[in-house]
């Protein structure tokens, strides 16, 4: 992973990837092979029957959610500037919870497992997709948003996992041929390595495009987000894990979740709709970077409280 993503930044510093290249591939993942992905996810592998609680996913990416942004929220009360502080508590309450956890799953997973992980996956996406394209973009924008358009939370992704359980339901699944999934299904697995490139690309151009004014590295801020975000949150997630007994397939959801760095569309959403960006950009290069360490040990420490119970 850590390989395809130095492709991606590479591309970019040397220039072989143009910024409209990066836009081209991000659209591309976001609007045509992540959807296929879980369109053909969900409509050959899910099941209602087997997957009955299935609505607990959404529901546990609200929790994780929220969890995420009290403990931003607390970690914050120091700081003066309202602005930055809205940004902290934006990069320690969402995290990259599409690309990095769907490459996770699809290659540290074992084969029969690696399916259910993705259902999961996606219907945990659900809600957080929800949550930060509507209530996120209006925190981080400092309820200065004048036009909120309802569309905006119907993204690709959401709109796939919402046509594969309309069809699932409807049982419509049953009469797609398969001269038209297998190019969904190959569309689809695209997905794998190009999520890794893309968040490459992505943060090579958080360093080359920094915002005017941009101020030195704030490290005593950027060193309180890595402990909040890549330390105190996924430690939480291994008690929470531990306490309730968790099935070890949600619990690994649930672990990855709160482990991963800051999601990349806060800078989207830092360029679109807010006035100013403070450290946005370093705190998701940062963490990114960091998690490279401390993801893999939380990961082995997930395994361990696994084992021992």
């Amino acid at each position: 992973m850590f390989l395809l993503g130095i492709v991606g930044f590479i591309l970019v510093r040397k220039k072989v990837l143009l910024p409209e290249g990066v836009s081209g591939l991000s659209s591309f993942l976001i609007g045509v092979t992540f959807p296929a992905l879980i369109f053909w996810q969900l409509v050959t592998k899910f099941n209602f029957n087997l997957y009955p609680d299935w609505w607990i996913f959404p529901l546990a990416s609200l929790v994780v959610t929220a969890v995420g942004l009290v403990t931003g929220f607390l970690f914050s009360l120091s700081e003066k500037d309202t602005q930055l502080r809205r940004e902290f508590v934006g990069l320690v309450g969402f995290q990259n919870a599409g690309y990095l956890p769907l490459t996770l799953f699809s290659w540290i997973a074992p084969r029969e497992y690696r399916d259910i992980l993705l259902i999961y996956l996606f219907l945990f996406l659900l809600g957080f997709n929800l949550v930060i394209w509507s209530w996120g973009v209006y925190f981080l924008s400092a309820r200065k948003l004048k036009h909120f358009s309802l569309a905006s939370l119907f993204s690709p992704p959401v709109v796939a996992i919402l046509a594969g359980l309309v069809f699932v339901s409807l049982k419509l699944n049953a009469f797609v041929p398969m001269f038209i999934l297998s190019p969904i299904e190959l569309l689809g697995n695209c997905s794998f390595p190009l999520a890794v490139v893309v968040v490459g690309a992505t943060l090579a151009e958080l360093v080359a495009h920094r915002p005017e004014g941009h101020k030195p590295f704030k490290k005593r801020i950027i060193a309180k987000l890595i402990l909040a975000k890549l330390i105190v949150l996924p430690a939480l997630g291994l008690l929470l894990v531990s306490f309730f007994r968790l099935p070890p397939l949600l619990g690994l959801l649930i672990i990855i979740e709160l482990a991963v760095p800051s999601a990349n569309s806060l800078a989207v959403i830092a360029r679109k709709y807010s006035e100013e960006e403070k450290i946005i950009s370093q705190g998701i290069f940062i963490s990114h970077l960091m998690s490279l360490v401390t993801l893999p040990v939380f990961l082995v420490l997930f395994n361990w409280v696994s084992s021992v119970r």
